[in-house]
Order: C-alpha cells, then structure tokens, then sequence
C-alpha cells in the first residue's frame, strides 16, 4: 500500500468512528430511566414539556432536557429550635418536625424556586402567629390544637406548590431556664400533694375497712347471741310444756298447782330479765285452800293436846277396899 492510498483510507476510519460515537452518543442521550418513586422534568428548549415518570422514557437528544429528579416520597425535616413570644411576653424555644409530600413535580419547579427552605420559613412564621395567641401554659398543654392549626395553614399555602404537608408535630417546647425552676418546683409540690391525698385516702379506707370488720364482728355475734337465746327459749318452753302435760296427765288439784308454782318462783326471781311477777287467781285460791287446810290441822293437833294434857291432870280414884 503505498502512502498516497493509505490517507484516504485512514481518513474513512476516522469518520467512521466519529459517525460511530455521534450516534452512541445520541442513542444514550435519547434514552432515560427515571427510579422508583422519583420524576423528572422535561423541558424542550427552554419550556416545560412534559413530566418524566419512572421507567423506560424517550428523549429528543440536544433539545430536550431533564432537570434534577423530584422526590416523590413522603419527607420528614425537622427545623432548629425557633424562638417564639407567648401571649404573657415569654420566649420558648419550639423544635418542629414536618412529614410533607411533593404530588405535583411541574409545581415544585415552576412555582417555587427552593420548596424546602419556604415550607421552613413558612412554618416559623406560622408557629410564631399561633403560639403568639396562646400563654405559656396553653402553649405547653395544647400541642394537638397547635399541630392541627399547623398542618391546615401550611398545608393550604403549599398546595399550590404541589406540596402537601401531612403532619406537623412539636418536638419540644423549651421555656427559659427561670420558668423552668418555678415549673419544677410547682411539679414537686404538686407530687407531694397528691402523696398526702393518697396516704389519707390509704387511712381513711383503711379506717372505713377496720371499722366495717368490727361492725360485721358485731353483727355476728349479736346473730350467735340471738340465736343461742332463741335455742334456750325454745328448750325451757319445751321442758315446761313437757312438765305441764306431766302434771295434767296426773290429774292434779290446785293444792299441788300451788306448789309447784312456788317451786318456780326462785328461778323466775333468779332471772336477769324479770321484772314483773304475775300471779293468776287460781294460784291465790289455791294458796286459801292450803292455808285453811293447815289451818285446820293445827286446831285439830292443838285440840287433840288440851285433851290428852286434861286427861293426865285428872286425879286417879283410889282403890277400893
């Protein structure tokens, strides 16, 4: 090959392989794959012509071109501590954290230039209107109500953004360091409190249940009393009525009546709970009848002596001759 051939030749090759790159290069520049749960932004000669979605996407090489991926997952961003004046001129450091999401990727880009660093001080501004209404002690006890009004007005601002702010929460509240001597002291006063309430309230049922014992205690053995009187009423009534249909069976008059009724009369008086004696008529005709026949015998026992004492004073006769 002499060299005057050899030049064209080298030439070709080189043009071959410039042609070879263009189109390689062309081939890479009209091919995009967009990941998961990201999109892409086209934009063809200076404006916006579509949004990339995730997948396979194809590209007019030199005239379209991509701007940086969006994040389409929901994000957390927790801000620093921001200052903010309470109702009562107190200043409290408040940390915030923000779950948002982007929806719409052509309004992240065109709308706002950086979203994240709006919805930051979109939320200081905000924190600070609705914290600056309430006083310490609200502020600190109404984190729900805080986060809620939270949420609406930032998810209502950044919605034409293609923002949306799914929840705001309040990490810390810190108040100045003064306020958090005088809450901790009103803290442990307030346990201290709460331990006398318990310990009375300990005492005090403790007391009631004590109490309750002893009455249940008395109870019982009022019931064992009552019922030990009633089993011995129920068995001197049954030996009394016993010695009744004894006597009745044996036909007794009212001499015998009599005495067995004084017979009764030292246990009735020996009762704790006799205070009155009652004596049925029959008993006093009865006791007549037995003092009219001792009566009697008496007379006729002292009759009976005078006779036998005139009989032994009378003179004997003398004999006869």
């Amino acid at each position: 090959m002499t060299p005057e051939s050899f030049i064209p030749t080298a030439i070709g090759w080189l043009l071959a392989a410039v042609v070879f790159i263009f189109v390689l290069v062309v081939i890479v520049r009209s091919i995009r794959i967009i990941p998961q749960a990201t999109a892409g932004v086209v934009e063809r000669l200076g404006r916006y012509h579509k949004t990339l979605m995730p997948g396979l996407n194809i590209l007019v090489p030199f005239i379209d071109r991509v701007r940086p991926l969006i994040d389409m997952r929901e994000q957390v961003v927790s801000f620093p501590p921001q200052p903010v004046i309470t109702e009562d001129n107190l200043v409290v450091s408040i940390d915030t954290v923000i779950y948002f999401q982007v929806t719409d990727p052509r309004a992240a880009t065109y709308e706002i230039r950086n979203y994240l660093g709006a919805v930051e001080q979109l939320t200081t501004t905000t924190l600070r209107n609705v914290v600056g209404g309430l006083n310490l002690e609200e502020a600190l006890t109404s984190r729900d109500e805080i986060n809620g009004q939270l949420r609406i007005v930032l998810d209502e601002a950044t919605g034409k953004w293609g923002i949306r702010v799914g929840r705001v929460e309040l990490k810390a509240i810190d108040p100045p360091i003064s306020i958090q001597d005088s809450m901790e002291k009103q803290m442990r006063a307030e346990r201290d409190r709460r331990a006398l309430i318990l310990t009375a309230e300990g005492t005090k049922q403790s007391a009631i249940l004590t109490a309750e014992g002893a009455r249940q205690a008395e109870i019982l053995r009022a019931e064992g009393d009552k019922a030990a009187a009633v089993l011995r009423a129920q068995g001197e009534a049954e030996a009394i009525q016993t010695v009744f249909n004894a006597i009745h069976l044996g036909n007794p008059d009212d001499k015998l009546l009599a005495y067995q009724y004084l017979q009764t009369l030292p246990k009735i008086a020996d009762s704790a709970s006799s205070k009155l004696w009652i004596i049925p008529s029959e008993f006093t005709e009865a006791l007549k009848g037995m003092s009219t026949a001792f009566a009697g015998s008496v007379v006729d026992m002292s009759e009976r002596a005078g006779q036998r004492e005139a009989i032994d004073q009378e003179p004997a006769e003398p004999p006869v001759s």
